[in-house]
């Protein structure tokens, strides 16, 4: 396949806004795609103009031309167009799986949004699709891919610096600003626990493994969770949280000691990621050339045209979605 990949996408809230700017970031680093449709309810998002959210900081617009790009309010019409072969999944959690189903039936490629579901039933049936499709379907798990969590990934398997001891990771911010009414429906969202915790959740598994216990504190919108792993590291922790006062800065980090050296990374800090080893040496890296955003989508296309291997699958999305209803009812108990 060497052809421009054309690409749909459903949802133009924060985070379709997101995959369109990373679409357009792949094209330009000569991941060949290019944006045929996208889809909303609300014509005024059809302007490809930017919005604030609290999270990333403030978007830069205008996202697409909207002269050179379908514009469509029914998400069957962009699924009939031909010309679209990729589409992203970016609507509210709850429509997640009827639409990706949809979209593979459609014989398209699906790149579906977190939480794939807040049930692992859901999360089930479109694992299921997917195995039954000759399409690619990935989940958007995108820390997976974000760069001084991706070499964090190597430097484990690797055991560059011998192996983890100690694993703390969190991820800490105010409401979301985008959507306020639909964050504020936990029956829709998860709450924290499926829509922001999830990230880190997926990434000690990802590391690690599934554990064999869980146990958590405190609510759906704040939470710590203990995760126990009889062969592996002794000390795994995520907290997660959304509960912060509004203006509070959004916070990514995780500090994680190997036998031989501690990594330590922060967004925001200049070098993000610091890494100290015995003796007092500090190496520091600079590793935010791109986003995890980016970098899943790059991913995605390569798998695509069948450069790359799938590096994330709804069955580990499933997986996730179990541990993520035990880690709930841990909280209630």
């Amino acid at each position: 396949m060497t052809h421009a990949i054309g690409v749909g996408v459903i949802g133009l809230g924060f985070m379709g806004r997101t995959h369109v700017r990373a679409y357009a970031a792949a094209a330009a680093a000569g991941n060949s795609n290019r944006l045929v449709a996208v889809c909303d309810q609300n014509p005024e998002r059809f302007r490809g103009e930017g919005a604030r959210g609290n999270f990333e900081g403030e978007d830069e617009g205008p996202l697409f031309d909207p002269e050179s790009t379908e514009l469509l309010s029914d998400p069957g019409a962009l699924l009939a167009l031909e010309a679209v072969e990729l589409v992203s999944i970016c609507t509210p959690t709850d429509s997640h799986v009827d639409l990706a189903i949809r979209a593979l039936e459609a014989g398209k490629h699906v790149l579906v949004e977190k939480p794939v579901a807040t049930s692992s039933a859901e999360a089930e049936r479109l694992a299921a699709a997917a195995r039954a499709s000759d399409r690619v379907c990935m989940p958007a798990m995108c820390i997976r891919f974000w760069p001084g969590w991706s070499w964090l990934k190597g430097a484990v398997e690797q055991e560059t610096y011998g192996k983890v001891t100690s694993a703390v990771f969190r991820r800490l911010a105010a409401p979301p600003a985008w959507s306020p009414d639909f964050y504020a429906n936990t029956e829709r969202t998860g709450g924290a626990l499926f829509d922001l915790h999830v990230h880190d959740a997926d990434f000690v598994r990802h590391l690690f493994g599934p554990p064999d216990a869980v146990r958590s504190t405190g609510t759906l919108h704040h939470l710590t969770t203990f995760y126990r792993y009889a062969n592996g590291p002794a000390h795994v922790v995520v907290e997660g949280g959304w509960d912060h006062t509004d203006g509070f800065a959004f916070e990514m980090n995780y500090t994680v000691i190997f036998e031989h050296a501690t990594a330590d990374f922060r967004l925001g800090r200049d070098p993000a990621l610091e890494i100290t080893t015995k003796g007092e040496r500090r190496e520091v890296r600079d590793v935010l050339a791109t986003t995890g955003y980016d970098e899943e989508v790059r991913h995605l296309l390569q798998v695509i045209r069948g450069d790359a291997e799938l590096a994330a699958t709804c069955d580990e999305a499933v997986g996730l979605t179990r541990m993520l209803e035990e880690e709930r009812e841990s909280l209630e108990g």
